[in-house]
């Protein structure tokens, strides 16, 4: 750890105005994101007296080996920047929040051409109006089927839409009247999006409207005698009042307001929010928080930093009141923020009498009462996972708990399409963000020397290659560039940002003699650890404090001694192998047996058996890749057309093959150089024999290519460069 004193700024350098600032390690990882309205009197509030702070805050400033800061015009500008900072760096020692649970939203696809109700999970995306949070599915199919009877809209998905579209023929919704059928042309693309529209105005609460108006029809039809049409009035209008009586009626003047309730204990907080709309309960979230890191902890400070994720970027829809249990820390701030986003005036406050001050302590009960459902979860989880790292810790004779581990596994078949894949816990829990894939190559021995062409590539081989690929990068300079300031070719080590346009990563100085004059703000730099195109922390640029490797001693011995040779410090290996779950250390003659109950093992059980399932995974693609290959893949100059085009003409592979260079170029689209090209090509392949795999008998001729029947076209084909590349493949998992 750092000492404060050789970081701490001058403070006749740190301006006085409004401004964020950050604190990063020595990696250059941003491990702390604040605001404030005085640089100045925060950063030195952090400095002058270290022995004084509160234990978490005195161990983010000696974690920390640098500060830097961004001076802003206002608060509102600085409580925005606060917020896509740590949405972007996700800092170690800011409160996170988590949802307890993966909240279902009943969405309407208004930018579709003819939009479409659904039950929609995740990341919301624009064009489409979200309704809820509801707690189940389920009772998002009852009320959509309810009021489908009023508001015949689109259901169904592009594919059965489509196939509807050609055959002509609605689907079942569209017979019993429960869809207005736009796919075989019952109602024009206006019409359609005219009853979306209502049916979006009604789920926003402007329902009184609607039940006014099929009142009013149903009484004209019983006049002009029409009954029938009456008698479905009154079912649309009974499937409207019952719709109505699944959301209660909370606020009697028919309030537009988000309840906040907040409750918790010295480590842990729960949030819940009540979306009201019309008066009504229309959804209902709710979030956990661990605040044991965190350094702005306050009741305060966290209602603050919850309306800044919720009503951020891509957020929900600000309403006109903003009801809270504790008021934020700078309540006017954030109201400025909030009426900015509105586009209207936001009333943040806390209720102090009558149906809001009701609803306010319902709220804050369900708060409590799912905090209390979360500790008696999270008891023993949390418990084991600080139990097995300081297991490993001891067993392996560590100089602390191991907080990054890395694992990784090779899997191949006979040395065939062998891949690698590299799995990351922090804390004991998974990081799938950091997860990586490799190809590997076999162009190297253990000992990195040039490995013969086309020798066999062994479990000790591979894992020598991906290792050092993957330390290679972590051994350059922080700022992405080797020690004579040239960049790597990018077949050096594997960069999956090559499709991400370059943009410098602008950040604050540790001192502001460097920002411009008069102006408050930085000049450029780029900060170690970080990608100075993206400004985000570069992939592979955090050593862990163990290496997993899933094999026994030829691999652990393979994977020390790359470390050896690279000159990486400070991380320990150990390999765990299959059949009697044995530990093995470099340099050691026998393994380290584990008693079967010990969470340490458990721990190392769960990292290998991730790292071989990604691993596998990412093994079965390429194999069934390679196995639909055709020996027309990869030809230049002939795409999927053209393929097409040859198979139609001749059959199969093997008449291509027998077909000489002017039987070739006599297919439309062929010219005499291609030609030449395909039968060079196929004159150096030598044709493997059909097997009939059922019976084993050789077949005379060689069956047509995948999915081509009779001058059909491909069923597939991976024309182009494999998108995997040659090196790792990041994998952004949705955890299960």
């Amino acid at each position: 750890m750092a000492d404060p004193s050789t970081y701490r700024p001058r403070p006749g350098e740190i301006p006085v105005d409004p401004g964020v600032y950050r604190f990063l390690d020595s990696e250059g990882r941003v491990i702390y994101v604040g605001k404030a309205k005085s640089l100045r009197a925060r950063l030195s509030s952090y400095f002058q007296d270290v022995a004084g702070l509160h234990p978490r805050t005195r161990r983010m400033v000696f974690t920390g080996a640098r500060v830097e800061w961004t001076v802003v015009s206002t608060e509102v500008e600085a409580l925005q920047l606060e917020y896509s900072w740590i949405k972007e760096f996700e800092p170690r020692f800011n409160v996170k929040y988590r949802d307890d649970k993966s909240y279902p939203y009943l969405a309407v696809t208004m930018g579709d051409t003819y939009p479409r109700a659904q039950v929609m999970r995740g990341k919301k995306k624009p064009g489409t109006r979200y309704f809820g949070p509801y707690t189940h599915a389920w009772a998002i199919r009852e009320t959509l089927d309810l009021l489908l009877r009023v508001f015949p809209v689109r259901t169904c998905s592009n594919g059965v839409f489509r196939r509807a579209e050609q055959v002509g023929r609605p689907c079942l919704l569209g017979y019993i009247e429960k869809c207005s059928a736009p796919c075989v042309g019952r109602v024009s693309e206006e019409e359609h999006r005219d009853i979306a529209a209502d049916f979006c105005d009604f789920m926003a609460g402007d329902t009184g409207r609607f039940v006014t108006r099929i009142e009013r029809e149903m009484k004209e039809a019983a006049a002009d005698l029409d009954f029938e049409r009456a008698a479905r009035l009154r079912d649309d209008l009974g499937a409207l009042t019952t719709a109505l009586e699944r959301s209660a009626v909370v606020l009697p003047d028919a309030t537009d307001a988000d309840v906040f309730g907040l409750v918790g204990d010295e480590l842990e907080a729960a949030v819940q929010v009540f979306h009201v709309r019309g008066g009504r309960i229309r959804g209902q979230r709710g979030w956990i928080l661990e605040r044991s890191q965190g350094l702005d902890d306050t009741d305060e400070a966290l209602m603050e930093q919850l309306l800044g994720q919720v009503y951020g970027d891509g957020g929900e829809v600000v309403p006109r009141e903003v009801l809270v249990s504790t008021a934020p820390r700078d309540v006017d701030t954030v109201a400025a923020w909030l009426t900015e986003r509105r586009g209207a005036a936001v009333e943040v406050r806390v209720p102090q009498r009558g149906d809001k001050r009701a609803l306010m302590e319902t709220v804050t009960r369900n708060a409590t009462q799912a905090l209390s459902r979360h500790k008696v979860a999270r008891a023993g989880d949390l418990t084991a996972r600080s139990k097995s790292l300081e297991e490993l810790q001891e067993t392996l004779e560590l100089d602390e708990a191991p907080l990054r581990i890395e694992c990784y596994d090779v899997s191949h078949v006979q040395g065939t399409n062998v891949v690698a894949s590299m799995v990351v816990f922090e804390d004991g829990l998974p990081r799938k963000s950091e997860y990586r894939r490799f190809i590997v190559r076999g162009d190297r021995l253990e000992n990195g020397e040039a490995a013969q062409p086309g020798a066999p590539v062994h479990d000790a081989m591979a894992m020598a290659e991906v290792l050092r690929r993957r330390f290679r990068r972590h051994r350059q300079d922080p700022s992405g560039m080797n020690p004579a300031g040239v960049e790597e070719p990018e077949g050096a080590a594997y960069d999956l940002d090559r499709d991400v346009a370059p943009a410098a990563a602008t950040v604050a100085p540790a001192a502001p003699s460097q920002a411009q004059g008069g102006s408050g703000r930085a000049a450029p730099v780029v900060a170690p650890g970080v990608d100075p195109r993206t400004g985000r922390p570069q992939r592979f640029a955090y050593a862990p404090q163990l290496v997993v490797v899933d094999g026994g001693r030829p691999q652990v011995e393979a994977a020390a001694r790359v470390l050896d040779d690279m000159g990486v410090d400070g991380v320990a290996v150990v390999g765990l192998a299959k059949r009697l779950e044995e530990v093995w250390l470099p340099g050691e003659e026998f393994p380290v047996i584990l008693p079967r109950t010990s969470e340490g093992l458990f721990l190392l059980q769960r990292l290998r058996d991730e790292a071989h399932r990604f691993a596998i995974t990412f093994h079965r693609q390429r194999r069934s890749k390679a196995m639909t290959a055709s020996e027309l893949d990869g030809i230049p100059g002939l795409g999927p057309a053209r393929r097409a085009a040859l198979l139609a003409e001749f059959g199969s592979v093997k008449r291509i093959r027998a077909a000489t260079t002017e039987e070739v170029q006599a297919v439309p689209g062929i010219g005499p150089a291609l030609a030449r090209s395909i039968s060079d090509r196929l004159a150096g392949s030598a044709p493997a024999p059909a097997v009939d795999l059922l019976t084993g008998e050789v077949l005379d001729d060689t069956p047509p290519e995948r999915g081509v029947q009779d001058g059909g076209t491909p069923a597939a084909d991976d024309e182009g460069a494999d998108p995997t590349g040659d090196d790792a493949v990041t994998e952004r998992e949705e955890t299960t």
